[in-house]
């Protein structure tokens, strides 16, 4: 079970990006990197297709490793760790500095 999923609002805690929030689009778990909207900005040199006529430069986000991403607290909108815990047989995951569960 991971402790940053697809759809949290993170943190970025290290790197170029320190200090930015974001939403996670996509992780890879194998890697352990995901990746954060508007975080770790590239310029991707593009060939002219279908989709693109003209070609050039696009931006586009590339991964991040997660040891650089914070969850934000739901409760009280700052960077925290992430615990688990079984709660009726499920494992859930909750914020360490409010003790709120994480949906």
């Amino acid at each position: 079970m991971n402790r940053i999923r697809k759809g949290d609002t993170v943190y970025v805690n290290a790197g170029n990006d320190k200090g930015k929030t974001g939403k996670v689009l996509s992780v890879d778990p194998e890697a352990q990197r995901a990746i954060v909207e508007g975080v770790n900005m590239v310029s991707k040199h593009t060939k002219p297709n279908a989709k693109q006529p003209q070609g050039g430069i696009i931006k586009k986000e590339a991964s991040i490793h997660i040891s650089n991403l914070n969850l934000i607290d739901p409760q009280s909108g700052k960077a925290t760790r992430v615990g688990f815990k079984v709660e009726g047989g499920k494992k859930v995951r909750f914020a360490k500095k409010s003790g709120e569960e994480i949906k």
